[in-house]
């Protein structure tokens, strides 16, 4: 079943997690700091995670953007630091690319441990890939964690079942709500808590039966500054694999989509997946345009058999679940159930 990855310890009340700023450093930019408070907190409280910052974690926005270096060197310091279980990303941004000269890949593969993190952190994702380890996909300490008034239970429930417990993951529900609204993060709102919307539950595009295969993926924008660098997965990990993909609060518009499948296709990478996982677009956005477009670029490879999952909740809108590089998943297309079938830890 194409590629297998080292799987991490999982996590236990107690332990010793660090957080770090790989791309923007907002969480230590004297405004925001309150924001990266509630959500270190929220680690401490709800978690039972004893949290520390890396040297650079809070050196504020034009530090962090000037030091791709510093960056680096933070995440390397968190895995190398034998007594540091687990590392969670502040948040995400547009160009932590940029670390790539600086990793030491053989740091990552000889120290697994559990990294989180989505959007921009899907560079830090293929890093941990081409380390040969599983990372997580999941929520960032100044978003999900720090939502204002609390966390929503649906995140909480995913955060444990995938990092706390080395039980198989199992069904993955939708949500019955959902909320991309977009509160400024001042201190004035940190009361103020924003407003839900129904959810209408994961939709099956096309296929049929039952369909398998190892999660790759992340935030389609992202990966597109990953292709033809060194950490653009090689044949063997699309092989079989089931993608995941979702677009990010810049909402892009269904052509630029188009192009980017398009690429996927060309490349040869849809003809090898056993299926696809799409996220829910932020603000429902382009909700039916992105549907046409990955029904135009399937119908152009012929691939109108291959099961297509979409409005999944594993990125830009909240609550969101958990997702597991690496982690062996199945798309039933009979009853549109999304599941992962092992453990995302030991």
């Amino acid at each position: 079943m194409s590629f297998k990855l080292i799987k991490p310890m999982k996590l236990n009340k107690g332990d010793k997690v660090a957080t770090v700023s790989l791309s923007w450093g907002g969480a230590g930019d004297d405004e925001i700091l309150w924001r990266y408070e509630q959500g270190k907190e929220r680690l401490q409280n709800i978690f039972g995670l004893e949290v520390v910052e890396m040297p650079h974690t809070l050196k504020g926005s034009e530090f962090i953007y000037n030091n791709p270096k510093k960056r680096a060197e933070d995440l390397m310091m968190a895995f190398s630091d034998k007594s540091i279980k687990g590392i969670f990303s502040c948040i995400g941004g547009e160009e932590s690319i940029r670390m790539l000269p600086y990793i030491d890949f053989n740091i990552i593969g000889s120290n697994p441990k559990v990294f989180i993190g989505y959007s921009d952190s899907t560079t830090t994702h293929l890093i941990c890939l081409k380390a040969g380890l599983s990372s997580f996909y999941g929520a960032s300490v100044l978003n999900e964690f720090a939502e204002n008034v609390r966390m929503h239970d649906y995140t909480v429930k995913y955060v444990n079942k995938t990092l706390f417990s080395n039980e198989p993951i199992g069904k993955i529900e939708s949500p019955e709500y959902w909320t991309s609204e977009r509160v400024p993060w001042l201190i004035e709102n940190k009361y103020t808590e924003r407003k839900m919307q129904p959810n209408t539950g994961y939709e099956l595009l096309q296929g049929t039966g039952i369909a398998q295969g190892r999660l790759i993926g992340g935030c389609v924008e992202v990966l597109e500054m990953a292709k033809q660098t060194s950490l653009w997965p090689s044949d063997d990990v699309w092989k079989g694999a089931v993608l995941f993909l979702e677009t990010s609060e810049d909402m892009p518009e269904p052509t630029y989509v188009e192009y980017w499948l398009r690429n996927y296709g060309t490349q040869g990478i849809l003809n090898k997946i056993n299926g696809i996982i799409w996220g829910k677009p932020y603000n429902n956005k382009y909700y039916d345009e992105y549907k046409e477009v990955i029904y135009k670029i399937l119908r152009e490879l012929k691939l109108n058999e291959l099961p297509v999952l979409y409005n999944v909740s594993f990125g830009h809108t909240l609550p969101m679940t958990v997702i597991p590089y690496g982690a062996l998943a199945e798309i039933n297309c009979e009853e549109s159930i999304f599941s992962i079938l092992e453990s995302g830890v030991i």
